[in-house]
């Protein structure tokens, strides 16, 4: 029944995920993986032309841009992604003895504790990028773990690093503390070794992503990696990594998620290979609490406190948390009571914790059924959302899908009436021109490079042409630059020719249109030339 157990998962990840794309990432990833494969594609693009630090996920996933369109690219990535990631699941779920389909519940209650209880805003199953065969490798990992098979799990932890290397890094340092929590207490005759070929081996597959991202700051001179690493941690990235950026109530719902977990694994009883589980768990809060406490530093050391909160320190714990209680919860729903005399002492605690399983499992299937309900209402690609750009997020669905095709439609002329070296000036409030035209733009908030150098020159870029109010998007914070002479300057700086306007901000401006004109429709966009 495995393979018809896969099939089930993966047409819940499709029910749950199954966005056009690009999803929310994917513009970003597969943009650079096809500059990567092909350097004429966008060559004359910041971001895309910048340094490469995923390149295992661009060697392994990019080829298929090639003899792909992106879409088609995106759509066999995330079949492969989400086939490590089932793959990974259901080891996990075999491990404790679940019954067939059980993985299905466990997967809603996995993806909804991550939707909801997440404190940076992590998740697992959407769009293609890096971190998705990252963690369904990670996942492997982790039922090795729970096998005791340590050295096989080093493998897979360092193959999760290849594709990214932070993931199967917190990974790594998260089952480390579960192998100590775990072995330490064992008999010194019967305690596992440590240091295996396993280890040594997944670290060696992990330089494969650790590398290339050492070489983006390399080149970089001290004063230029101390102020990229704060654009990226107090500018660009600060909602996924500064802890004082999080919403208050992201602190309460993570919490209640790590006292769940704790609170099944105090008063429940737990095999062997579930508190292994759990230890993993615990070692990705360890990493949580830590983060939380670097949080604390900019106050007092800013260029310190930068560096170190680069390394998003709740991403592990956002996806591992949730992952154990759903875990937990399906052993004490579904699995078969062993008649021990704790498990007989505690028969009226796992009565009542199963009936909160059972309550959880409904609550997380309705929120899932909504999430998906949702996510075909809008009817447009996530990375297209009004509520993601953050531009009249109440928009109703029709107005967004109307919006949408006045936005492919400008970047397909764009694609077919310029050439491959053109340059635009784009809306502020979008992430996927290179996408759907090929071509580059001045600067992008979305699209922001990892390398150094690059990400300096992005912010003096993004701050030139747009106001200093980086946070959210208002309409207050979109003004369409119509200066003279601050457009023949971008003309001269940075070789823009084009700038695309959006109408609802800029109806008229007094500058040759080149785009609609004539029989050529568009209510939304517009293309304009810039001034010699």
């Amino acid at each position: 029944m495995t393979s018809i157990e896969f099939v089930a998962l993966l047409a819940l990840f499709f029910a749950y995920a199954g966005d056009l794309p690009p999803a929310v990432n994917e513009a970003h990833y597969l943009v650079k993986a096809k500059n990567f494969w092909d350097p004429a594609f966008a060559s004359t693009d910041l971001f895309a032309a910048s340094g490469k630090a995923h390149t295992t996920f661009y060697l392994t996933f990019g080829w298929l841009t090639q003899f792909l369109s992106l879409e088609a690219s995106a759509w066999v990535g995330r079949v492969i992604g989400w086939s490590l990631v089932a793959l990974g699941l259901l080891r996990c779920c075999r491990q404790l003895s679940l019954p067939t389909f059980s993985c299905v519940a466990v997967a809603i209650l996995w993806l909804i504790g991550i939707s909801h209880g997440n404190l940076a805003g992590e998740w697992v199953v959407g769009g293609i990028e890096g971190k998705v065969p990252a963690y369904g490798c990670g996942l492997i990992g982790i039922s090795f773990a729970m096998q005791r098979r340590w050295s096989v799990a080093w493998v897979w932890y360092g193959i999760a690093s290849a594709f990214h290397v932070l993931t199967g890094g917190w990974l790594v340092i998260a089952t480390m503390i579960a192998f100590a929590a775990t072995e330490f207490r064992s008999p010194r005759n019967d305690r596992a070794a440590f240091w295996t070929l396993g280890l040594w081996i997944g670290g060696a597959i992990a330089l494969a992503g650790l590398v290339p991202a050492l070489q983006l700051t390399m080149e970089a001179t001290a004063e230029q990696r101390n102020l990229a690493a704060r654009i990226y941690s107090y500018v660009r990235i600060r909602h996924h990594l500064l802890p004082s950026d999080f919403p208050p109530h992201w602190f309460i719902r993570h919490g209640v998620l790590i006292a769940t977990m704790l609170g099944l694994f105090l008063l429940t009883p737990a095999t062997a290979i579930r508190k292994r589980l759990v230890w993993i768990g615990i070692g990705a809060t360890c990493i949580t609490v830590i983060g939380l406490l670097v949080g604390f530093l900019p106050t007092v050391a800013p260029d310190l406190a930068a560096k170190l909160l680069r390394y998003y320190w709740f991403r592990i714990g956002d996806a591992i948390v949730p992952l154990v209680i759903a875990l937990s919860l399906a052993e004490l729903l579904f699995a078969k009571d062993r008649e021990t005399p704790q498990a007989v002492s505690a028969s009226r605690l796992r009565s009542y914790v199963r009936g909160m399983a059972a309550s959880l499992l409904v609550i997380g299937a309705v929120l899932f059924a909504a999430a998906c309900v949702e996510r075909i209402r809008i009817g447009v690609p996530p990375s297209a959302s009004h509520r993601l750009l953050g531009f009249d997020p109440d928009a109703s669905p029709q107005q967004q899908q109307q919006v949408f095709r006045d936005w492919v439609a400008v970047c397909d002329w764009a694609r077919t009436s310029t050439p491959v070296s053109e340059i635009f000036l784009t809306p502020r409030h979008q992430q996927t021109f290179k996408w759907y035209a090929g071509r580059g733009e001045v600067v992008n908030w979305k699209d922001v490079p990892q390398d150094a150098t690059s990400l300096i020159e992005w912010l003096e870029r993004f701050e030139d042409v747009f106001p200093k109010h980086v946070g959210a998007v208002s309409l207050g914070s979109m003004r369409v630059p119509i200066n003279y002479a601050k457009l023949r300057r971008y003309r001269e700086r940075y070789g823009v020719r084009l700038m695309i306007v959006d109408n609802r901000i800029a109806s008229s401006i007094p500058l040759a249109k080149i785009y609609p004109v004539g029989n050529q429709q568009n209510r939304t966009y517009s293309v304009y030339e810039l001034p010699n």
